[in-house]
């Protein structure tokens, strides 16, 4: 069994106030808790991992080249692997998710790539 407190979990802040805690998971699966700020948008991107990103606090927009969905509290998104997405947060409130990645990746994602 592998136990992660949140307030011991790695973190990472890819922009001023978008927070990141990697929780408990492998290289088959990672949790990333994350924290977006009011009116903060991550870029269009995309990566080898299949991704679920859940709704935990406040709303979230996520964006794809096909379509554009806004979830709220406890609604989710699936994600493919290659699929091109941006998550935002369009409120002047913060908003809190969870990402689920299958396989499993660590913060090496935003520190290693280029723009």
């Amino acid at each position: 069994m592998e136990h992660v407190a949140f307030d011991d979990a790695e973190t990472y802040e890819p922009d001023d106030g978008w927070a990141r805690a990697a929780l408990a998971g492998s290289d088959r699966f990672s949790f990333e808790w994350f924290e977006k700020p009011a009116g903060h948008s991550s870029p269009m991107h995309d990566h080898e991992n299949e991704q679920v990103c859940v709704c935990l606090e406040g709303e979230l927009v996520v964006h794809t080249e096909e379509e554009t969905v806004a979830l709220e509290q406890y609604d989710s998104v699936h994600l493919d692997a290659w699929e091109s997405h941006r998550v935002e947060n369009r409120t002047d409130e913060r908003a809190v998710g969870l990402d689920v990645f299958a396989p499993g990746r660590g913060f090496d994602f935003w520190t290693d790539r280029e723009e």
